[in-house]
């Protein structure tokens, strides 16, 4: 069940969180909630993915010199 949460922004966010609201036909609330909803899955992925990659480094995990090269061979600027 949704709990009450209050959030404080300043009068130019407000301003175009209320024209998003009007334009897409969708409440103050739905977009905020939206946007954390986001937010915190986002974070919580990079989180995730940060917690397996010191995981790996403390396993001894790493790319070999090949894997590197490979790798920036295919970024390298192009002559």
């Amino acid at each position: 069940m949704p709990a009450p949460f209050t959030v404080r922004l300043d009068d130019s966010t407000l301003n175009a969180l209320d024209d998003l609201a009007e334009k897409t036909d969708r409440s103050r609330n739905w977009l905020v909630a939206r946007a954390v909803e986001d937010f915190v899955a986002l974070n919580a992925w990079q989180i995730g993915k940060i917690a397996a990659g010191l995981e790996a480094a403390d396993r001894g995990d790493f790319a070999s010199d090949s894997q590197l090269a490979r790798v920036r061979k295919k970024f390298a600027p192009k002559p």
